[in-house]
């Protein structure tokens, strides 16, 4: 993996990885000139005993541009520059310019108020994944998608390293239907100050269960998945892709190292290049199935940045796609919003054969 470290004018750190040497000679652009002065901060919810992140100029951010005013597009013509520059690399990271967490030097307190505030200290970026504007996640080469697992590797060790950072989440959303505001394929990295109450649970869930069987729930899922078969989309060497037994969503999907591994940054060669073939393949099935570009949300979980061992955690993803059918969509009920308690009109099995039947080419 090559690297080019680089500050933008308006003072935002930008990164290029690519599979070859990156010319040292790059600059990067801004479309902002004046340095970033956005400032979140957290208000505690006393009913549900969680933190609340608030930053009300992320209603100013960029909202579905044609593609002539792309801001992820590489910059052709340098006085109208976009957020990434020309030249020979394949992912770029950025700070976000519109960052839900993070503190700009000399930001204002937060205010006082009837709840608990605090400052939402964090860091968002934002992973541009191709310069092509037409691609996607699952049409890139396995190579590229493998580099973009080491970028997310070296991003949390990066952002785990910062004291006030306790979790890194990477994930992607794609498709206006989940609230995509840039069709350029893009995800996002959010690093909090907080374990966030989903992963949280899940690690407290896993801990509990490493300490009562010295496996984590993971591990012993993908075991009982690999024997049964039913519901597997990609088994290789060292990942696989399934359709969980317990899916909250049709034609939710699932993509993990087989053995466990606590992050990005601990996966060995083999397993990283294997992880990229599922992953590609769970993502050519969904727009194989469909024959056309399916909108989903793709989340990461991975350990805490505490330090400490986690022995109970298993780096995977969870792959949330809104279709109940092929013409309606799905989003949540009152059940699910209300209660936490999601209702499911569809077996996984039944969606997970559907996604086997489309044969997918992973080259």
């Amino acid at each position: 993996m090559h690297r080019l470290l680089l500050t933008k004018p308006d003072g935002r750190h930008l990164t290029l990885y690519g599979r070859e040497p990156i010319d040292a000679t790059l600059q990067a652009p801004s479309p902002f000139a004046e340095p970033l002065n956005a400032s979140a901060h957290l208000r505690w919810h006393p009913l549900r005993g969680e933190w609340v992140t608030y930053a009300a100029y992320r209603q100013g951010r960029t909202f579905l541009p044609p593609p002539e005013y792309n801001p992820l597009a590489v910059t052709r013509d340098p006085s109208n520059p976009t957020e990434v520059p020309a030249g020979r690399w394949d992912v770029a990271v950025f700070d976000n310019r519109f960052p839900s967490l993070g503190q700009a030097e000399g930001a204002a307190p937060p205010p006082e108020l009837i709840v608990p505030t605090a400052p939402a200290a964090g860091h968002c970026e934002v992973v541009v994944f191709t310069q092509d504007p037409q691609s996607s996640l699952g049409a890139l080469p396995l190579d590229h998608i493998d580099l973009l697992l080491q970028v997310w590797g070296e991003r949390t060790q990066k952002l785990g390293e910062r004291e006030e950072i306790k979790y890194v989440l990477p994930f992607e959303n794609r498709g206006a239907e989940v609230g995509v505001t840039l069709h350029h394929p893009h995800g996002q990295i959010y690093a909090y100050p907080v374990v966030p109450p989903v992963p949280g649970r899940m690690q407290q869930t896993a801990a509990g269960h490493y300490r009562s069987r010295g496996k984590g729930p993971l591990e012993e899922m993908i075991a009982g998945e690999r024997r049964s078969g039913e519901r597997v989309l990609y088994e290789g060497p060292h990942a696989i892709a399934f359709v969980p037994a317990c899916a909250r969503y049709p034609y939710e999907v699932w993509v993990a190292p087989i053995e466990p591994v606590e992050g990005f940054a601990q996966l060995q060669p083999a397993q990283r290049a294997d992880l990229a073939r599922a992953l590609k393949t769970a993502l050519l099935k969904y727009d194989g199935l469909w024959q056309r570009p399916l909108p989903y949300l793709m989340a990461w979980y991975q350990a805490p940045t505490d330090g400490q061992p986690h022995p109970e955690s298993h780096l995977h993803a969870e792959l949330y796609p809104p279709y109940r059918t092929r013409d309606r969509l799905k989003y949540l009920a009152g059940t699910e919003i209300a209660a936490g308690f999601f209702a499911m009109d569809a077996l996984p099995e039944e969606k997970a054969r559907e996604l086997q039947a489309v044969e997918v080419n992973l080259t």
